[in-house]
């Protein structure tokens, strides 16, 4: 499996957002752009006009991640807007099936993220309709947090799932991912890293993404 890095910008610099974005342009293979509504989580970050702008402004393709109500109203707009992959919650939506379809329908990766306590059984019908499931290995709702290693089980039972529908769906982890939790994620099966902190924390945050890439493709080795 491919492994991919998308830095969160939620821990960038929200006044040079364009800037820190290009930062990472060179090494990241997604920007994370997370979407929070101070409803569905506590946080208030950003939305669609936002992401509007960025898609004019960056080179990096978006991975835009809705914590937010109402997914099925809004969702399909960030595909229709251009953000090459949309990610909604499955706790949030009322209508999954026909929401992923729409994202698709617009051109966009579909994705369904499940919360640290959100069993991952009875959504594993839905596999075939989703090009990615997303794990939060941390209680949605502020960057920064501690990876949630409760969660590894999750991941190694999420990539059984995957490997016997025989899909291509990727595997993203998003939550404290750093250079001391990153490969425990990789050899569970995780293939796709959000990383903000560890990223844009750094004095050099492209050679933190490599750097990141270089742990999780090893542990991911050694682990298959």
């Amino acid at each position: 499996m491919a492994i991919q890095i998308s830095p969160s910008i939620l821990s960038a610099d929200f006044a040079r957002l364009a800037e820190q974005a290009e930062a990472v342009a060179g090494s990241a293979d997604w920007l994370h752009v997370d979407v929070m509504d101070n409803h569905f989580v506590p946080n208030l970050t950003l939305g669609l006009p936002v992401v509007e702008s960025l898609l004019k402004a960056v080179s990096v393709p978006l991975d835009c991640h809705l914590m937010i109500e109402d997914p099925d109203r809004w969702a399909p707009a960030y595909a229709e807007a251009g953000a090459q992959s949309v990610t909604i919650h499955a706790e949030a939506a009322g209508a999954p099936v026909r929401t992923l379809r729409e994202i698709r329908a617009q051109g966009a990766r579909a994705g369904l993220a499940l919360n640290p306590a959100t069993a991952l059984d009875p959504y594993a019908d839905l596999i075939g309709e989703v090009d990615m499931l997303l794990l939060m290995t941390v209680e949605p709702g502020f960057g920064g947090q501690r990876f949630l290693d409760l969660v590894l089980p999750k991941i190694r039972a999420a990539r059984q799932l995957i490997s016997r529908t025989g899909g291509s769906v990727w595997l993203q982890v998003d939550g404290g991912v750093s250079p001391e939790t990153v490969e425990r994620a990789a050899a569970a099966g995780a293939d796709v890293f959000v990383a903000g902190s560890a990223v844009y924390g750094a004095d050099d945050p492209a050679a933190a993404v490599d750097a990141l890439r270089a742990q999780a493709e090893k542990a991911a080795a050694q682990a298959g």
